[in-house]
């Protein structure tokens, strides 16, 4: 008779290490650009669909972080030598059921599905497509014999997917008119959700060439991918400033306290060798860094 694995539970806090909340600022900030840019259209827009925006953000952003973990540990991509941080692999330091983890991934998308359709009820069945598409491109990133995650294109399908179609999809909730323009000015968001993809990989350059990753920062190599980085991380500034002087110059004070205030937070980010070591300060520093031109960058559009 086959040996039965006894497996540990998948406990509240292994589901909260899962979801990730501190990569929920990939989805909050969209939220919150999208909601400025809707305040600067129409003045006051729904309280309740606004809300539901971000529940439904956090719970995508939740699903992708639980989806992506569960591959990484089928695929052998994650181990004990290569994941320094036990909150970042609940798979790997924890003897828990890999089918209830995918379970947990399941719930996030099913509620967030659920919370989606009463969206669309509200506004229009646009809505439901860019819901979709985005659903598509969160399971293209981790699922499939090679999925998102293993080519040179997870820093644009996250960037695109979290910083562009959630600002779009947003904008277009809270205002009723859906205009192209919302993801022009999602650029800095794109960039931005894009750079903390590129910042885990830039640390994990090792890592994914031994799970046979092609990452961009695999292919460039980490001295020209360290550039790239470096040049990715201007590019979120000056495109913030183009776009403020161009289309919201009323906001330009406020660009003298983006600029002030991100100094110290991009010194650091660029000072950072990002390794593996240096993976968790990375993180931290290229979060603080998009929390603080993303909340002055929506600013820019509440300047009356």
């Amino acid at each position: 008779m086959a040996e039965t694995t006894a497996y540990g539970k998948l406990t509240p806090t292994m589901m909260v290490q899962l979801a990730a909340p501190h990569t929920w600022v990939a989805a909050v900030l969209p939220v919150l650009v999208g909601s400025a840019i809707a305040v600067s259209v129409v003045g006051r827009p729904d309280t309740l669909l606004m809300l539901l925006m971000l529940v439904i953000c956090v719970l995508l952003q939740s699903a992708v972080n639980t989806l992506n973990d569960y591959m990484d540990f089928k695929k052998g991509a994650d181990t004990l030598e290569n994941q320094l941080d036990a909150t970042d692999a609940v798979l790997v330091y924890n003897n828990v059921n890999p089918a209830h983890v995918f379970r947990l991934f399941l719930v996030f998308v099913g509620v967030a599905f659920v919370l989606g359709l009463y969206v669309v009820f509200r506004t229009s069945w646009i809505c439901l497509v860019i819901g979709l598409v985005g659903i598509l491109i969160i399971v293209l990133y981790s699922v499939g014999r090679t999925p998102l995650s293993y080519l040179p294109l997870g820093e644009l399908a996250s960037g695109i997917t979290m910083g562009g179609l959630i600002t779009l999809a947003t904008a277009y909730v809270l205002t009723g008119v859906f205009d192209w323009m919302y993801l022009v000015e999602a650029i800095p968001l794109i960039l931005g959700v894009g750079l903390i993809n590129f910042t885990n990989n830039m640390c994990d350059i090792e890592k994914d060439i031994e799970a046979n990753r092609k990452t961009v920062s695999v292919l460039m190599g980490r001295p020209r991918a360290l550039k790239a980085y470096h040049g990715v991380v201007y590019a979120i500034i000056l495109s913030i400033c183009v776009l403020v002087l161009v289309f919201h110059l009323q906001g330009w004070p406020v660009l003298i306290f983006t600029l002030l205030t991100s100094y110290p937070l991009v010194k650091a980010l660029v000072g950072n060798p990002l390794v593996l070591k240096t993976r968790g300060p990375a993180m931290s520093q290229v979060l603080c860094l998009n929390i603080c031109l993303g909340a002055f960058y929506a600013l820019c559009f509440l300047v009356p």
